[in-house]
């Protein structure tokens, strides 16, 4: 018989467990992503839920090979995001610094609530300059906004954020950004079926919990002194403290987290095939664009979720697309 053994189940890569700074997540890498062609590594989109599929496997060497198998999925609504300003950086020796920023012409009511835009911002100017400093710049970021009035939450306020230019060269780059400053982008043009990608969101917040919900340890017998749901000791005598290591309660949830390769099984246009019969719960009908992920991402409904492309891709994957042979949600 095996030894009755059960330490606490919580990861001390994670400490501290404090309350993430916002609810939005926050991208802190950006990978090399090699090409001719400069591309988006990332977007947006808002949780509308979970569901379910059947698909044909693709896995080469999995037993359920050519088989269909049942898969979770979750339904991110990503209507499409607004190119509403471009951003270059400079190698310092101090790390990267911001050389310059050109924003779009006109800019929607509902960005000015956000971020103050000069009136009389002269973006052809500003990008004239910044195309006689190309030789000085590292790499450009596009500043994206979201657009909540086209997606089934109750929000009016957009949420903004930087994505990175990569592929071809800075003046590819230069090209590709002041082409599309101004116009809509759709997660079509960054993403495609069967591509991994990877999730940043904050998890659902919980709030202050105990040892048992926080860490997973096991209570104690019923008739124990004081408590049952605490560790029993925290602690030797000397050194007069408790480690960092003992099982306390604190914060639980609302942690900011990144997953890596979530698939994208498939990228639709007409949210009604996404929804079910009277909409996700807490969320409603999807109404834009959506994509669906393989497995579960951290966030409640509604969150804001960002999508970059793979950090760690891999080894072998499938080229061709996913076969999907029944939607849950559809049936």
């Amino acid at each position: 018989m095996g030894k009755r053994h059960s330490p606490k189940h919580g990861s001390l890569a994670y400490l501290p467990r404090g309350r993430a700074s916002s609810h939005i997540g926050k991208i802190n890498y950006w990978p090399k992503v090699e090409g001719d062609s400069p591309m988006l590594l990332s977007f947006a989109g808002y949780k509308a839920g979970m569901s379910y599929v059947y698909l044909v496997s693709d896995h080469r060497g999995s037993p359920t090979f050519g088989q269909e198998v049942f898969k979770p999925i979750t339904v991110i609504e990503t209507p499409p995001m607004l190119a509403c300003g471009v951003k270059a950086y400079i190698q310092t020796s101090k790390g990267m610094k911001t050389f310059s920023e050109v924003w779009m012409k006109k800019t929607s009511k509902d960005l000015k609530k956000l971020v103050s835009i000069p009136e009389s911002f002269e973006t052809d100017k500003k990008l004239e300059e910044l195309e006689k400093d190309l030789e000085k710049i590292h790499h450009f970021h596009l500043i994206l906004c979201t657009q909540p009035r086209l997606a089934a939450i109750p929000q009016k306020k957009p949420d903004i954020m930087e994505t990175r230019i990569d592929g071809g060269t800075i003046k590819d780059q230069f090209d590709f950004a002041k082409k599309i400053l101004g116009k809509q982008i759709r997660v079509s043009d960054n993403f495609k079926e069967g591509q991994f990608v990877d999730v940043i969101a904050v998890t659902k917040g919980k709030g202050w919990q105990g040892p048992v919900k926080r860490w997973g340890i096991k209570r104690k017998q019923h008739k124990s002194n004081k408590t049952v749901r605490e560790v029993a000791c925290i602690g030797p005598w000397n050194p007069a403290y408790v480690m960092y290591s003992v099982p306390r309660a604190g914060q639980t949830g609302f942690h900011h987290r990144t997953e890596r390769n979530k698939r994208i099984l498939k990228i639709g246009v007409n949210g009604d095939a996404a929804s079910p019969k009277g909409g996700f719960p807490h969320y409603g009908v999807v109404q834009s664009d959506f994509i669906l992920l393989s497995g579960s991402v951290p966030g409640s409904v509604k969150r804001l979720i960002k999508l970059r492309y793979a950090t760690r891709p891999p080894a072998s994957v499938s080229e061709s697309t996913t076969q999907i042979t029944m939607i849950g949600i559809t049936a």
